[in-house]
């Protein structure tokens, strides 16, 4: 395994991190936990040391079953993460609600401590500047008891909104959806963070699943490797100098065996160098949605829009517009006419494109796929 420190601290790191939102599915809802903590001890014996959990993954048992794999290894031989924000505290949290999720995190992961504590998914400055109001100073405390040790924050917001979180100097590290789909949208968080001395962790380095579901558009991301595509995605990102840790979201064995040959023999590279490599090289990646959903959420007419912006991703992979209601129709299983009458709905209330991760014009996508 390839090790890289940690922001300014002097913690070592694997390149490789275990993202602990896949758990088997049906192991979870049959409550086999301990079969499914054979996943992160695998990941351990592989050198993993960097286990992402967090409240509500998996059926909100990821953090049972990461606890189960902590407390069968040496507690100081694994950084563990956990979040928390609003929607686990409710809209007006006291302190009292903070320690009572920090607590159960705590008891669930069997554990003391904390290493990385995250302000959980900034989706803009707004939220983040709610949550710092509310939230840091019951952070403050409980690193000051020694319940975390460090205070991170995960987002989703564009380059320059990063930028202007990373010069607060409040946080140790960051958590980012970052991958061969947006790395010009989120170049300048990563590159302020690092010079910063921050630890940058990324998540969703697959695009979703849209990197391997399109290999073709993707082949240029392996050449010169024997990788795979998917291999190819995750050394395109642990590649960078200022990404400390890349987090693969394992189900099985063989998944963990995939991320681990992805940065062997790894060559670190500035960010601006890999950028300027791969230039006008690909898709146009930057108008392609990650599939992240959180433009779903709070959407009036319940219109599933992540499953029509993965559909329109195929017109601009192809430029075929045919290639949009097929999706529709046969990976989503919603026949043509029933899925154009749903994108017509749309009132155009914009809560989708405020949410947006990517900052699509997703209303004017409903309306072509309406119109076709």
């Amino acid at each position: 395994m390839y090790y890289k420190q940690y922001g300014n601290t002097d913690m070592k790191v694997s390149a490789i991190g275990l993202g602990t939102l896949r758990y088997d599915e049906e192991d979870i809802k049959a409550g086999r936990f301990e079969k499914c903590a054979e996943i992160p001890l695998y990941a351990f014996e592989k050198g993993i040391n960097y286990w992402d959990t967090a409240p509500f993954y998996c059926d909100d048992k990821s953090e049972i079953v990461t606890g189960i794999a902590l407390s069968q290894v040496k507690r100081s031989d694994v950084y563990v993460t956990s979040k928390t924000n609003f929607n686990t505290l409710g809209s007006n949290p006291t302190r009292d609600d903070f320690r009572r999720r920090l607590e159960m995190s705590l008891d669930r992961l069997k554990t003391d401590y904390i290493d990385f504590y995250h302000m959980w998914c900034m989706m803009n400055l707004e939220s983040w500047e709610k949550h710092m109001e509310a939230l840091y100073k019951f952070f403050e405390e409980a690193k000051s008891e020694g319940l975390i040790r460090n205070i991170a924050f995960s987002s989703h917001m564009q380059g320059n909104d990063i930028e202007t979180v990373v010069e607060t100097g409040k946080f140790k590290g960051m958590l980012i959806g970052y991958n061969a789909l947006n790395y010009r949208f989120r170049q300048s968080g990563i590159e302020a963070a690092h010079k910063n001395g921050m630890g940058v962790v990324v998540m969703n380095p697959l695009g979703g699943g849209t990197i391997p579901q399109n290999p073709e558009a993707f082949r240029y991301l392996t050449e010169g490797t024997d990788l795979t595509v998917p291999q190819a995605a995750l050394r395109f990102v642990a590649s960078h100098k200022e990404i400390t840790v890349t987090l693969a979201g394992c189900t099985t064995k063989e998944h963990i065996d995939d991320a681990v040959k992805a940065v062997e023999g790894l060559e670190e590279r500035p960010a601006k160098e890999i950028v300027k490599a791969y230039e006008d090289r690909g898709v146009s990646l930057n108008n392609l949605c990650t599939g992240c959903g959180y433009c779903v959420k709070g959407c009036p007419k319940k219109i599933e829009i992540p499953k029509f912006m993965d559909a329109y991703n195929q017109y601009i992979f192809t430029g075929e517009q045919e290639r949009v209601l097929g999706r529709l129709d046969s990976h989503w299983d919603m026949e043509k006419k029933i899925a154009q009458n749903k994108a017509k709905e749309c009132i155009a209330c914009g809560k989708c494109e405020k949410a947006c991760t990517q900052h699509l014009p997703i209303i004017e996508r409903l309306k072509e796929i309406a119109a076709l």
